[in-house]
């Protein structure tokens, strides 16, 4: 009898007559034909969606020249636009009293005021504040209850996946204080990175605030006025944005197929 070399295959085929389907083996086809689906519709969505990673780091730079955009926009309640004025000041010597360059005033029903301003600060310790210190004359009351729709620095983050706070002062209601009183707000300011996915950078600025009041009608020489006064942290917090790389994936796919 010749010698048959078949006899060393390992990979042999079952014949079509030794094999019939049945129910069972039907149901539990599908189910795992079902499950392997699900995985790859999980791995897929996974690789194309990305996610938002966070970390904090101490900003060595000491550019005190770097500018910071702010945005301001303030109701004044009880005080003609007239009288209302911008004062900036800071640690480098900058003191201007009447800044009105980006600034826009709108008369409302009944004496108030709004008052929207851009402009820039040194990034180092400072102020502004809205007072009637640049008036051609005083009013007979100035009375600086107020409401706050902004105040917000650097560039305007609009990923609603960013956590943090870069307009606290939202919202903020003063329209039932004193007559007299000088409003302050103590800003703690954190310069914050967003590095989306294929874009450029964003360099946005959170911050916490504490809020103080003090009627002013008993203290010769000065008059009501609401201060932002800001400080700056030395921790800078960087979001950016990752996806799962393309042979991550690939690799889960073949695993896939495996079975």
């Amino acid at each position: 009898m010749a010698f048959d070399v078949r006899r060393f295959d390992i990979y042999r085929k079952v014949p079509k007559d030794l094999t019939q389907p049945t129910l069972t083996g039907a149901v539990i086809s599908i189910c795992c034909c079902s499950f392997i689906a699900f995985l790859f519709l999980s791995e897929f969505f996974s690789f194309i969606s990305s996610e938002i990673v966070s970390e904090l780091f101490v900003d060595g730079s000491t550019d005190s020249e770097e500018r910071i955009p702010v945005r301001l926009n303030i109701t004044l309640l009880q005080l003609e636009c007239q009288y209302v004025g911008l004062d900036i000041q800071d640690d480098l010597g900058r003191h201007e009293v009447g800044f009105i360059e980006n600034t826009d005033k709108h008369e409302l029903p009944g004496g108030g005021c709004r008052f929207e301003g851009r402009f820039f600060i040194n990034k180092v310790p400072g102020n502004f504040h809205v007072s009637t210190h640049s008036a051609s004359r005083q009013p007979d009351t100035i009375d600086m209850k107020h409401l706050i729709h902004e105040v917000s620095f650097g560039d305007e983050i609009k990923n609603q996946n960013i956590p943090g706070s870069f307009n606290t002062l939202q919202g903020k209601d003063k329209s039932t204080s004193g007559e007299s009183d000088t409003h302050e707000y103590v800003m703690k300011v954190v310069p914050t990175i967003y590095e989306p996915l294929g874009r450029g950078k964003m360099i946005s600025y959170q911050y916490t605030y504490a809020y103080r009041t003090y009627d002013t009608s008993h203290v010769y020489g000065r008059v009501p006025a609401i201060w932002f006064r800001y400080d700056l942290s030395p921790i800078t917090v960087r979001y950016h944005e990752k996806r799962q790389p393309l042979y991550s994936f690939l690799t889960t796919v073949d695993d896939l197929n495996s079975y």
